[in-house]
């Protein structure tokens, strides 16, 4: 007989996937389980059969081998959603609950893109999620047992990453990444938060929060006319995120430089401000650093999630005025502001903020290099600006 052809070995793997279907429907096991490996010897791409295959030996309660069998599924499609979800139950069903966390989170993960999911399979992701909770709690309680006995030992650096490589682990947070609207810097690490010891000269800015803050209160006493809505798009921009708050004093910023101009009015309104800024390692870009602000935020406001532009730069936030009820958090950390304290952060990674107290919220920002460019990097970029932005038009 000569070899097969593709359609003969389709025809051949139907019939036998028909016949497998047959006997699991008149409780032959053995039976159905011998007709789904035929087909899958007849096409052996076919992801459907082999899940079959893994149904039947689930029923005949061969648990190795329909784990085996759903793991070939897997391998033929990472995204098969029913694979991954008989995995999770095989897995927590025989008592393997590390991996079943592990397997249920990827389930869980791809049920998210179902969007109205049948009643039989929204109550098998419920005992999935609760199932996930349980044992991120119960893991979870050993795991941060044993970094309570190994923080002391570790330095800001360490902390941070093992902290989040300890929850991502356990799946109680997210990893977050660049995500640049303008200039991306490539290999520099994705950090939420910058360690304090890169920026020596925290201590000074915030040694400076009283005089900062009491020349802010004069701009707002004044009604100022510098202090703007923070959001200001364009007649005709259609309806996004920002709208609501464009035009809006709820976000509102007095620029004491912005994208590296100064605003000399504000300036000369704020001269102890205005000589610190001066005295501080600040980016310098013509036309686009640095950028120095005081943001305010209104009682019951927030600001949504977004990304900046570069991932070139640190974002240096120094609190002023912080009722309690505010918040701030950039990708998988969220902290409170400290009035007169510092802290630096990429805000090309996603971040918001919010305040749902009943008082104004007021901080300064400011923005420097990030802090793993080297200086010749640092160069490379004012050249690379320098370079490339539109020259002047001939006469």
């Amino acid at each position: 007989m000569g070899v097969p052809t593709e359609q003969q070995r389709r025809e051949r793997a139907r019939s036998a996937n028909a016949q497998g279907m047959a006997a699991l429907r008149g409780g032959d096991h053995t039976a159905a389980i011998a007709a789904f490996r035929e087909a899958i010897a007849a096409d052996p791409t076919a992801g459907a059969l082999v899940r079959n295959l893994a149904h039947a030996l689930r029923i005949a309660g061969d648990d190795a081998g329909e784990l085996a069998t759903l793991e070939r599924a897997l391998d033929l499609d990472r995204t098969d959603f029913v694979a991954q979800l008989r995995k999770a139950q095989n897995l927590e069903r025989t008592g393997r609950d590390a991996d079943a966390l592990t397997a249920w989170s990827g389930a869980l993960q791809l049920a998210q893109g179902i969007e109205q999911p049948a009643p039989g399979l929204e109550q098998e992701l419920a005992a999935g999620r609760a199932f996930v909770a349980a044992m991120q709690q119960r893991l979870g309680a050993h795991a941060d047992r044993a970094y309570d006995e190994l923080e002391s030992a570790l330095d800001e650096t360490e902390r941070r990453r093992v902290k989040a490589f300890y929850d991502h682990s356990l799946g109680r947070r997210r990893v977050y990444f660049n995500e640049c609207a303008g200039l991306y810097y490539p290999f520099l690490p994705a950090d939420e938060y910058f360690d304090r010891r890169h920026f020596p000269w925290l201590d000074e800015l915030e040694a400076a929060t009283d005089d900062i803050r009491a020349e802010l209160h004069g701009l707002l006493a004044e009604g100022n006319p510098a202090i703007i809505p923070y959001v200001r798009l364009e007649e005709g921009t259609p309806d996004n995120k920002w709208s609501p708050l464009s035009h809006n004093y709820d976000w509102s910023a007095c620029f004491l430089y912005e994208y590296g101009v100064p605003n000399q009015p504000v300036l000369d309104r704020c001269p102890k401000t205005a000589a610190l800024l001066a005295r501080l390692p600040l980016a310098q870009i013509p036309g686009k650093a640095p950028n120095a602000f005081f943001s305010m935020l209104k009682p019951h406001s927030a600001i949504p999630p977004h990304t900046g532009v570069t991932n070139t730069r640190a974002i240096i936030h120094l609190a002023l005025d912080v009722p309690p009820g505010c918040g701030f958090r950039v990708g998988g950390e969220t902290r409170e502001w400290v009035e007169g304290k510092a802290f630096a952060f990429d805000d090309s990674i996603d971040h918001e903020a919010w305040n749902t107290s009943d008082q104004r919220r007021h901080i300064l920002i400011i923005d420097t290099w990030n802090p793993h460019l080297t200086p010749g990097e640092q160069q490379a970029i004012v050249r690379y600006f320098a370079a490339t932005e539109p020259a002047p038009a001939r006469p």
